[in-house]
């Protein structure tokens, strides 16, 4: 079976979370699991796939319109580990109808800035309209992808991501410019579905198990390997389960391949002093 092409990809991640935005119904929440055309994208199991996706934010979310948690379409909290200060400027990788935005954007204040960039025209519209009835001025949404982004170099504090980086086909180009913006010193973090083990390329094929958020996962071991090689340090990988136990210096996977849900943690190092 051939493999998909990024091209391909992302035409069909965009086609999934534009039709999910465009079809959004406040009645029916939308997830990266839940759409029942593509039973099964999360792996087949209903309790792994309500593991990865469940429980998600310990921040207060009720003074959000519906239009903006029913529209949520992570697997973990970002904000939970980002240690958000006033003033800072936050960038969200993949901002979907903006929850995090705005779940950011109060954390900063109105000194503070985020902004958020998405591939999908409508999420985007999606995203402005769900602005308006926040009322949140320091929100900006911007349409590009996330492996070349429309952000300048070394102008934001800390970079957010919920259940995105596994659908970009190339995950070393999204860390690669996720380190470009950031500042010296600046801070990723990251929710994300991971493997420990592979997908087989059958299951690669698969365009709506990688839509899904499940088979564009990488192996752990990979993953943290694309961090590095950004740059950053200080990275750490834990899975939501099971938060004690650190993954990114995990060795060998056993025998059976297994789907998690990460929260993933990372620095742009300050540059070294000379002399």
């Amino acid at each position: 079976m051939p493999d998909l092409t990024p091209q391909e990809i992302h035409a069909a991640v965009q086609t999934r979370y534009g039709r999910l935005a465009d079809e959004f119904k406040i009645e029916v929440a939308a997830s990266c699991c839940n759409d029942t055309a593509e039973a099964g994208c999360c792996g087949g199991n209903d309790a792994h796939a309500e593991a990865l996706f469940s429980d998600l934010y310990s921040t207060d979310t009720g003074w959000l319109p519906v239009d903006v948690t029913g529209l949520s379409l992570g697997c973990g909290d970002p904000l939970a580990m980002a240690a958000l200060k006033p003033g800072q400027t936050v960038l969200d990788l993949g901002s979907g109808g903006g929850i995090d935005c705005f779940l950011a954007a109060r954390q900063v204040g109105p000194h503070g800035r985020v902004i958020g960039v998405d591939m999908t025209p409508a999420m985007i519209a999606k995203a402005n309209r769900n602005k308006v009835k926040v009322g949140l001025e320091n929100v900006e949404f911007r349409l590009g992808q996330i492996e070349a982004l429309p952000v300048a170099s070394d102008s934001v504090d800390v970079a957010l991501s919920n259940c995105v980086i596994n659908l970009a086909p190339d995950k070393t180009a999204v860390f690669r410019e996720a380190f470009r913006v950031l500042k010296p010193g600046g801070r990723l973090a990251v929710s994300d579905i991971v493997t420990q083990g592979h997908f087989t390329p059958e299951e690669r094929a698969n365009m709506a198990a990688w839509t899904g958020c499940i088979t564009g996962a990488e192996d752990v071991r990979a993953y943290v390997a694309a961090i590095e090689s950004a740059g950053f340090t200080q990275i750490s990988v834990r899975d939501k389960a099971n938060p004690q136990v650190e993954l990114a210096d995990a060795g060998a996977a056993g025998a059976e391949m297994r789907v998690l849900s990460a929260r993933v943690t990372a620095v742009k190092p300050l540059p070294t002093p000379f002399g």
